[in-house]
C-alpha cells in the first residue's frame, strides 16, 4: 500500500479507502489506486484483514445431500458460480461444505459462527419445520435463504416464483390439448417440491382437468418407477412435468419401453434447462430459471444484508421464462 502511495503520490490512508470501496475518495482517485494495484500484482492479505475489520470476508454455503443422486448438479453448479462470480467482485470468497444430514449442516453453522469464518450464509431447499432459520437467528448470523413462501417470517430471502412456473406449463399444456397432466417431484419434506404440486392441483381444479401426482428421492430409479406408475393408472396422464433433466431423461426411459412416443403420446416438460435438455432427442420443453442469475440475486441480497452494496436487502422473487421445444409440440389433441 505505501508502493501504490508513493506512485500516486496520495497518503496511504487513501489508498486504503480506495481498495477497501470506503467513503473519503473519488471515484477517479479510486480507478487509479485499483489500476496500480492491479499493475503490481497487490492482494490484500486475508488474515491481516480479518484482525483489522472483525471481518472473514466470505459467505458460506452448505450442501445437505444424502444420497447418491446427480440429479440437481447442473442447478447447483451453475447456482454456485452465478453466486461466487458476484462475490469475488466485492472480494468476498465463498466456503462450502458438503454434509449428509441437516442436523450436520447446523452444526457446521455453528462452528463457522463461532470461529468467524464466515459473515453470513445461505440456505437452500428448506425443509418442513426447518431448524436452520430458527439456529442461525439464535446465535446472530445474518442468512439469506434461497427459499419459497414457506420461509419464515422476518428473513431475507430469493426465490423463484414456482405458483406463476406451473401455471405457465398448464397453460401452454392445455392448449397443446392435453387434460391430463402428472407430475413427478421430489420428497414432501422439501418446500419447492409441496408448492410445485401443489399449485398443480390447484391449477387442475381451475381449469377442470385431472392432475396425478408422484413423489420421488431425486434418484433416477426413482423417476423411472415413479413414471411407470403414472403410466399404469387406468386413465394415464398424455403429459408429465419432472422437476428436473434427470427425472425427465428417466421418465423417457419408462414412457419408451412402455410403447409410447414422445410428444406424439406423452408430452413430458423438464422443471430445469441444461444441456441434456437441448441435446435430448427429442429436445425437452424446460423452465429456465437461470440458477447462475438466482446465484446473483443471492449474491447481491448478502452484500447488502451485509451493508456492503447500496439500500438494504430486501426479498426478491424470480419469474422463470418457459422453453418450448419438441417434446411438447405435437399436434394438437382432441382427448
Amino acid at each position: 500500500m505505501r508502493d501504490i502511495a508513493d506512485r500516486l503520490g496520495i497518503s496511504e490512508a487513501a489508498v486504503s479507502f480506495a481498495l477497501n470501496g470506503k467513503p473519503g475518495v473519488s471515484e477517479e482517485l479510486r480507478t487509479r489506486v485499483r489500476a496500480v494495484a492491479e499493475e503490481l500484482d497487490w492482494r490484500p492479505h486475508a488474515a491481516a484483514r480479518a484482525l483489522a475489520d472483525a471481518n472473514a470476508h466470505a459467505v458460506g454455503l452448505v450442501l445437505c445431500r444424502d444420497d447418491n443422486s446427480t440429479s440437481g448438479e447442473g442447478f447447483f453448479i451453475q447456482f454456485m458460480a452465478g453466486l461466487s462470480t458476484a462475490l469475488e467482485n466485492e472480494s468476498t470468497a465463498l466456503v462450502l461444505q458438503i454434509v449428509p444430514t441437516v442436523a450436520e449442516e447446523v452444526q457446521v453453522y455453528r462452528r463457522w459462527w463461532r470461529e468467524r469464518r464466515v459473515d453470513a450464509v445461505v440456505v437452500l431447499n428448506l425443509i418442513r419445520d426447518d431448524p436452520r432459520p430458527d439456529a442461525l437467528a439464535g446465535i446472530g448470523c445474518p442468512a439469506v435463504l434461497v427459499a419459497g413462501p414457506y420461509a419464515p417470517p422476518g428473513h431475507v430471502t430469493v426465490s423463484v416464483d414456482d405458483a406463476a412456473a406451473m401455471h405457465r406449463i398448464v397453460a401452454h399444456l392445455i392448449d397443446r390439448g392435453h387434460r391430463r397432466i402428472g407430475h413427478v417431484g421430489g420428497p414432501d419434506e422439501l418446500d419447492h417440491a409441496q408448492l410445485r404440486r401443489s399449485s398443480l392441483s390447484a391449477e387442475g381444479r381451475r381449469a377442470g382437468i385431472q392432475t396425478a401426482l408422484a413423489r420421488t428421492d431425486y434418484t433416477e430409479q426413482a423417476g423411472y418407477r415413479a413414471t411407470r406408475a403414472l403410466l399404469r393408472r387406468k386413465r394415464p396422464p398424455t403429459a408429465i412435468v419432472f422437476d428436473n433433466e434427470i427425472l425427465a431423461l428417466a421418465g423417457i426411459s419408462a414412457i419408451t419401453e412402455a410403447g409410447l412416443r414422445v410428444p406424439d403420446d406423452v408430452a413430458v416438460v423438464s422443471w430445469e434447462d441444461g444441456p441434456i435438455c437441448r441435446l435430448s432427442t427429442p429436445q425437452l420443453t424446460a423452465l429456465d430459471r437461470s440458477a447462475q442469475q438466482l446465484g446473483r440475486h443471492t449474491s447481491d441480497a448478502v452484500l447488502r444484508l451485509l451493508g456492503r452494496a447500496g439500500a438494504p436487502a430486501t426479498s426478491a422473487e424470480l419469474q422463470p421464462e418457459l422453453l418450448i421445444r419438441a417434446s411438447t409440440d405435437a399436434k394438437r389433441l382432441t382427448n
